[in-house]
């Protein structure tokens, strides 16, 4: 048994672990070993019949909680187990609210604090009510925006659109005790940054991570928001090529518009508003990058979201308005739809990331054509093997003697040169099972 996220090893009791106690129970509970280091080796402690009498009544004095206390008896030395259970309701030890978050203990302040409170009581941040601000502040473009879009999706009673904004914002649920809720500031104020720092979308285009050619800041509500972005990334940030059937003009952007715009709606429906960070969106030569400060629901995995799961948005409130106008679904496909649309796209499967800062989503751009090729100095006959593999998904070392008519030793070198510039990935296997694939293909 290791430290780990409910688990914690202490030579000897201090009261400043009290600390730790309320961090397992503002968190998934926990067990703390008094007699263990931090090798988690046991050296037992020579007051353990005193902590047992003193620590149940130092816990319910500070923290009002009650622990189980156990001594243990391991390779004849003795040291106390405290069990933690988690508790509903917030914990703090002297007006301090502390949170066990991985292997350490954290106090929690200021925005994180706020949500942990709001969490306790069942409540999400975009619910919470805001003060005087009236329905008459609200901008009327954007309920009747709305409204056109809920008659095309059919997501709402046909009377609910024609009654006054005051009654769409109470069906939409956006009331609490009259007052309005930040999900409707957010939503339909023409202003949201006024009371919310941060609610807006930043784009960037990057030569280099450190080197911006320009930029550009939408503000506006949300709905005015995803509009407004995307009609900037596809006419001035993402690039298109020109072709013609006939009289028709075709033209195919660099990625598929369907998918970026599902990663705008996720990272507008689920970012954490409270944290005064904007969304960014970082557009490079080769990539294009979504992220936004969030975290996923407790115990999920970037793996469960590549798979079908249950829908649990971060702002209910704006992923209800979102759905009602037909913007989003409500069965949490978003993620699969993101990758399905790449893939019939003909580009790679976006990836995506998960760490304490936010949500990352990057899509990259099809890279496999001549012009890409050849700037990496690679030869007709790997160009051609390159294109044979997009086709076929794999190749072996001996279709690519067969494709370029060349020697077994000639073609070894150049799939071993493909490897190492990273565009293929072997198989791992030796002989006649061995072949190549396309390296994040």
């Amino acid at each position: 048994m290791s430290e780990s996220q409910n688990i914690e090893w202490k030579e000897n009791w201090r009261d400043e672990y009290l600390k730790w106690i309320c961090g397992f129970a503002n968190a998934q509970g926990g067990k703390i070993y008094i007699g263990k280091n931090d090798k988690g080796e046991i050296i037992g402690i020579d007051n353990a019949k005193k902590l047992m009498d003193d620590l149940p009544n130092k816990i319910v004095t500070n923290l009002g909680i009650v622990c189980d206390i156990n001594l243990l008896n391991e390779d004849e030395k003795q040291l106390i187990e405290i069990n933690v259970e988690p508790y509903p309701n917030p914990v703090n030890y002297k007006g301090q609210y502390h949170y066990r978050s991985g292997s350490t203990k954290q106090e929690l302040k200021g925005a994180a604090l706020d949500k942990f409170m709001l969490e306790r009581k069942g409540k999400k941040w975009d619910g919470v009510p805001v003060p005087n601000i009236s329905i008459a502040e609200l901008k009327k473009e954007t309920f009747d925006f709305f409204r056109k879009k809920a008659v095309k999706a059919q997501r709402i009673e046909d009377d609910v659109l024609t009654d006054s904004d005051e009654d769409l914002v109470d069906n939409l649920q956006l009331f609490e005790n009259a007052y309005l809720k930040r999900a409707a500031i957010l939503l339909f104020h023409p202003k949201p940054t006024k009371y919310i720092t941060g609610a807006f979308i930043k784009i960037g285009y990057f030569e280099t991570d450190d080197e911006l050619k320009f930029q550009d800041e939408i503000t506006g509500n949300i709905f005015e928001q995803v509009e407004k972005t995307m009609d900037l990334l596809f006419s001035k940030y993402i690039k298109s090529s020109i072709s013609y059937e006939g009289l028709n003009r075709i033209e195919k952007y660099e990625y598929p518009k369907n998918a970026v715009r599902e990663a705008l709606l996720n990272a507008v429906s689920h970012k954490d508003y409270s944290g005064g960070i904007p969304i960014q969106i970082s557009v490079y030569d080769d990539k294009l990058i979504f992220w936004n400060e969030g975290q996923l629901p407790e115990n999920w995995t970037i793996e469960k979201l590549l798979t079908k799961h249950p829908s649990k948005p971060y702002n209910p409130d704006i992923a209800n308005a979102f759905f009602r106008s037909g913007y989003i679904e409500s069965w949490g496909r978003g993620t699969i739809k993101i990758i399905n649309e790449c893939i019939q796209f003909g580009i790679p499967q976006p990836k995506f990331y998960y760490d304490m800062s936010g949500f990352w989503v990057e899509f990259r751009k099809d890279n496999f054509n001549i012009d890409y090729f050849e700037s990496l100095g690679l030869n007709q006959r790997q160009i051609e093997a390159l294109k044979y593999l997009k086709e076929k998904g794999k190749i072996t070392n001996s279709e690519y003697q067969s494709i370029n008519d060349c020697s077994r030793n000639t073609a070894s070198n150049d799939l071993t040169e493909l490897v190492n510039k990273d565009l293929l990935e072997s198989s791992g296997q030796k002989g006649a099972g061995a072949y190549y694939i396309l390296k994040n293909g």
